[in-house]
């Protein structure tokens, strides 16, 4: 799948199967995507809760979803993207396992789809640092809906 926003990427990423339990790559140092290593965290989203929405102005987000399924929503606003005011969904998961690349400036937010657990992991570009993110809430783009 190709991004239809400036800088977006989407990753397909290996799944391997083995007999003592099943392998899943989630990003390598030689990748187009990885942008440095700031920290790694890991995001539980409840079945059909909304986390939405934040933009980051440094941090590259590498996001990944080994466990459940869960939609992004992605806006973009940079005043100097040629793709400014586009938006972009996509659901991540064991069936659709790939790596989504935010750049910073793009505002994302995510959905619990499975009833079961939903897990996310990103592989940040660099360490939390709150004054470098912009969180709104969830009216505030009133044409993003699930």
């Amino acid at each position: 799948m190709k991004s239809n926003i400036q800088g977006v990427l989407i990753t397909d990423l290996k799944q391997i199967s083995h007999e003592k339990g099943d392998i899943y790559h989630g990003i390598k140092k030689s990748e187009l995507s990885f942008k440095g290593f700031g920290e790694s965290y890991f995001s539980f989203i409840n079945y059909n809760e909304i986390k939405a929405w934040k933009r980051h102005f440094e941090m590259v987000c590498n996001l990944v979803v080994p466990v459940g399924e869960v939609e992004f929503i992605l806006y973009d606003q940079r005043e100097s993207s040629s793709t400014k005011g586009e938006i972009m969904k996509i659901i991540l998961g064991i069936n659709n396992y790939k790596r989504i690349t935010i750049p910073p400036g793009v505002w994302y937010g995510f959905k619990g789809l499975s009833q079961g657990e939903n897990l996310l992991h990103n592989l940040a570009s660099i360490e939390h640092n709150s004054n470098e993110q912009e969180n709104v809430p969830l009216n505030t783009f009133n044409n993003l809906v699930w």
